[in-house]
């Protein structure tokens, strides 16, 4: 018996080191430790909904590849807008409202540089491009610059577009100005089943 039971901890431990050996090759910019499974690509972010409550989940971001600035600067309890209209290629008519705020912008009609400067321009602190397909809930879309020699100040991260859409969608039913965010949030050390990802996306 004693030697069955050495034999299946054997095979369960050798089906656990071929898991991670696939999810490194999968994920080569990982970090691997006890506390995760993995990290995600090293580059990425997070932020945090507070309110309203129904959105209060942790949301992963792509941060622009070679335009903007990082999120060296943590904003806490800072207000998530939504542009009107939602691709933000010219000024927002809600421009006063954006003042501050981390703008939610819609992917198309324009080049992702001139959506962070239209938004930087409308007084934005940080822009978060969604995708503009709501059914994407596992594409992320590297954000470059458009090479028209601009360069805007501000942070700039791509969203899945199934939160954009779960996001916008409820701020407009619910009739509310803005979500209540941090950004970014630290991860590093949360074990895998503590992350309260949104029930609608899989990490």
């Amino acid at each position: 018996m004693l030697e069955k039971s050495v034999v299946v901890c054997i095979i369960i431990h050798t089906i656990l080191r071929t898991i991670v050996s696939v999810e490194q090759n999968v994920f080569p910019y990982a970090v691997w430790n006890e506390a995760t499974i993995y990290d995600f690509i090293e580059d990425d972010i997070f932020f945090e909904v507070l309110y309203p409550e129904e959105l209060s989940y942790t949301y992963r971001l792509r941060q622009a590849k070679d335009f903007g600035v990082p999120f060296t600067r943590v904003f806490r309890g800072v207000r998530l807008v939504l542009c009107d209209p939602l691709p933000c290629c010219s000024l927002p008519y809600n421009t006063l409202d954006l003042r501050g705020t981390v703008a939610l912008v819609a992917r198309g009609e324009c080049s992702f540089v001139s959506k962070a400067i239209t938004a930087e321009q409308a007084g934005a602190v940080a822009v978060i491009v969604m995708d503009n397909n709501p059914e994407n809930d596992e594409l992320y879309v590297e954000m470059v610059d458009d090479k028209t020699s601009r360069h805007p100040t501000i942070p700039a991260a791509f969203l899945l577009g199934r939160s954009g859409y779960m996001i916008a969608k409820t701020l407009v039913q619910r009739r509310e100005e803005a979500a209540v965010i941090n950004i970014p949030v630290n991860l590093t050390s949360v074990p895998i089943h503590k992350l309260n990802q949104p029930p609608w996306i899989v990490w």
